[in-house]
């Protein structure tokens, strides 16, 4: 049964008019970044879009200010009606408390001599002088990991990062599109319009982009090592990565350019996920080095190593650390060879803090150290990949449906290893500089608690400080 003209005519009409504009736009992006120009249509967007954040946010507060004021009035009510009862309740728990607090801590007159050191009570026999043990000498260290689980410090960085206003997105939404009407008109034209609008477009661009890359990487690749095909290779790199980087709506602030890192150098960076490659490399040429992967990262990876000398280890070679330095230490002694990308924390990290930076082979050496801090804004979307819950197919699909990419790029001066300072020391302020200039927080623990269990020597060391101040 054919459908009805009318209908056929609607369709016929809808395509005309909105796919047009649509297939000019992409290609024009394409152009566009392709030359590394913009026409400001992108920031024109983010701001745009963080007037209808602000609106949105006053909103939201104004619908819990009423709601809040409600229910202190249905509280004062109910509170009328009960309070001869609450008085005795409150009687015979501060009884039960009186007694509770009496278990917990014996009577004075009936302990051994005491004293205080290092917040602990410490009791000591008459008869041999020996320290006992006593069941309050835990206490603070069931504190401690009562803390630990309250405010984690550790495993709240591998989940998406808090927001403190709603962006309009489901997956960051407590329900507020349902406040009042005018929320939810416009958290459906904004639904429409990232799914109708904005993901066709950016598969296009990638897909477009992610081909560019092969084709141009394969050419490349057959030129002669040589200073020109070092020159080809930065200009295609560079453009291929400015497209892909549309492909998101990246709007990229570079800070402190003077601080580009230079060849024969290593850079290194905090780590939020595999575009954070894509990010520097819109405005530098690098050598990546990092773990091999498979699907459509490892097809990139493999393009990539065509045109340019780019390191990729395997999981079981990452522990080899002299096999890392030597790789590292080749490439950089190399004349001419664009510098070394690291991310010294060997994990994704939620764009909140900077953990434990590895050693390896980069600050063992002594060459220079070229910082770089990157930081998301996390209103236009989350950039953090969790991979040990999501492929990197449905990390880009999230990516494809957020509103933009917007990110600040600090390049730091260079650092340099001093004479009387460790690798380690060397690792630490280098990763505090970052932190501080990215107004990220700076810890100790290592990133790799994500995928294994706390290492038995922190174990052993926390039972050492322990035994200590009970002995």
């Amino acid at each position: 049964m054919e459908p009805p003209d009318d209908a056929t005519n609607f369709n016929v009409d809808f395509l005309s008019v909105f796919f047009p504009p649509l297939v000019v736009i992409t290609f024009a992006s394409i152009l566009l970044s392709s030359i590394g120009l913009t026409i400001g249509v992108t920031n024109f967007y983010k701001d745009i879009l963080l007037q209808i954040f602000e609106f949105c946010r006053k909103t939201t507060a104004k619908a819990r200010r009423k709601k809040h004021l409600l229910e202190e009035i249905d509280e004062d009510e109910s509170s009328d009606s009960s309070e001869e009862s609450s008085d005795e309740n409150n009687t015979s728990e501060n009884q039960d408390f009186i007694l509770k607090d009496d278990m917990l801590v014996p009577d004075p007159q009936q302990e051994r001599p005491q004293r205080q050191k290092n917040g602990l009570r410490y009791s000591f026999s008459i008869v041999d002088n020996k320290r006992e043990f006593h069941l309050n000498d835990s206490f603070p260290w069931i504190k401690n990991g009562i803390d630990a689980i309250i405010d984690d410090e550790v495993t709240k960085r591998f989940c998406a990062e808090e927001l403190q206003a709603w962006n309009l997105m489901t997956r960051t939404t407590q329900g507020f599109e349902f406040i009042n009407w005018k929320l939810t008109t416009i958290w459906l034209v904004g639904f429409v319009f990232r799914y109708a609008v904005l993901l066709p477009m950016r598969v296009t661009i990638t897909f477009i982009g992610v081909v560019w890359l092969v084709v141009c990487t394969a050419a490349v690749g057959c030129l002669p090592k040589s200073s020109l095909k070092r020159s080809v290779n930065a200009a295609v790199t560079m453009m291929c990565f400015r497209i892909l980087g549309r492909a998101l709506s990246a709007v990229i602030n570079f800070h402190n350019q003077q601080h580009r890192p230079k060849n024969n150098g290593v850079c290194v960076a905090n780590h939020t996920s595999p575009i954070d490659c894509l990010v520097l490399a819109c405005d530098n040429v690098y050598s990546f080095i990092g773990q091999k992967h498979g699907g459509f990262l490892g097809l990139l990876e493999r393009s990539l190593a065509r045109a340019s000398q780019h390191v990729w280890f395997e999981r079981s070679e990452l522990k080899d650390r002299a096999k890392v330095k030597e790789r590292i230490q080749n490439h950089v002694d190399t004349p001419d060879s664009p510098p070394v990308l690291i991310f010294p924390e060997g994990t994704c990290i939620n764009n909140t803090s900077v953990m434990q930076f590895k050693k390896g082979g980069s600050f063992e050496m002594s060459t220079v150290i070229y910082p770089v801090a990157i930081k998301y804004d996390v209103r236009f979307g989350d950039a953090f990949w969790n991979s040990s819950i999501d492929s990197f197919m449905a990390y880009l699909c999230q990516m494809w449906t957020s509103w933009a990419l917007v990110v600040d790029v600090w390049y730091l001066p260079p650092a340099f290893k001093q004479p009387a300072e460790s690798a380690v020391e060397f690792a630490n302020r280098v990763k505090a500089d970052i932190a501080r200039q990215g107004g990220l927080v700076d810890l100790m623990w290592d990133g790799n608690l994500k995928r294994m269990t706390v290492k038995k020597e922190w174990i052993e060391k926390q039972q050492e400080q322990f035994s200590a101040k009970i002995c």
